[in-house]
């Protein structure tokens, strides 16, 4: 704000502040209706970031529905934009300026990298096809990959003469932010098991095809949580060598005996035959 007022763009970095906190204010409002625990609201030079305690433990359905309450905030404000300028309300040069800006936030938001919405609402796709550990990994990859690609193009532009301090300084705190969240997915994924009980009640009481996962009675624990997905309930098949049935247990029981402490290590069949 400071190097705005000196340089005479004030009025321009106000704008974007502003633009940037009614889209964070839809996330909060959005969050805050279905209960979630709102840590903070970061207004970066960039943009915004929500800081909930909701890891892993919300519903898919909920954390798209945040993640997109953002971005549809520029929907209103370039429509009001719009009409003011047709009833010649203001400066049109000012309302060109407000409706680019808001363009420009709602797409860079809307890109797949974590931690801006457009990653959020991939991982939460993402989701829907792959077991929920996979989700957590691929998101990282793939926000890392893309944030090594943004630092690469404004590389190719320092070359080319220009001073792309704004794509460099996004792309490289975008990097280290995946970096940190693909160090962070043990973390991450205990506390999606730690959330999973609750969250498999609410399924089961709305009645749910239980999604099976058949593996052998010498695959761990570990590598058979690994499997679970995210709005899936699941029956866990045990076979022998011959492939038949030895037992069938409910996700339940692995996940209780994860948590209580046994060895991750361990076997499924060493624990419930």
């Amino acid at each position: 704000m400071l190097g705005s007022a000196f340089t005479g763009y004030f009025m321009e970095a106000i704008t974007l502040f502003g633009i940037v906190l009614v889209h964070e204010l839809g996330h909060l409002t959005a969050a805050n209706g279905f209960g979630w625990r709102v840590q903070e609201v970061q207004l970066l030079p960039f943009g915004g970031v929500l800081v909930v305690d909701e890891l892993g433990t919300a519903s898919t359905r909920e954390e798209l529905i945040v993640a997109l309450s953002g971005p549809l905030q520029h929907v209103w404000m370039i429509g009001a934009a719009l009409l003011m300028k047709s009833l010649e309300l203001g400066s049109a040069n000012w309302w060109d300026f407000f409706i680019d800006a808001n363009v420009m936030i709602a797409l860079f938001n809307l890109l797949p990298v974590l931690p801006l919405d457009g990653g959020k609402v991939m991982q939460c796709l993402l989701g829907y096809v792959v077991s929920y550990h996979s989700t957590i990994v691929y998101s990282a990859v793939i926000s890392m990959v893309l944030s090594v690609l943004m630092i690469g193009f404004a590389g190719v532009q320092l070359l080319q003469g220009e001073l792309p301090i704004n794509i460099l300084v996004v792309g490289g705190f975008l990097l280290m932010s995946n970096w940190y969240a693909y160090r962070q997915v043990p973390y991450h994924f205990l506390r999606f098991l730690m959330a999973r009980g609750p969250r498999v009640s609410l399924i089961l009481s709305r009645g749910a095809l239980a999604q099976p996962i058949v593996i052998t009675k010498q695959r761990t624990m570990a590598e058979t949580l690994k499997l679970f997905m995210r709005e899936k309930y699941h029956l866990i098949y045990i076979i022998n060598e011959a492939g038949r049935i030895q037992a069938v247990v409910p996700e339940q029981q692995i996940v209780s005996g994860y948590l209580d402490g046994k060895k991750p290590g361990s076997a499924v069949s060493d624990l419930f035959m």
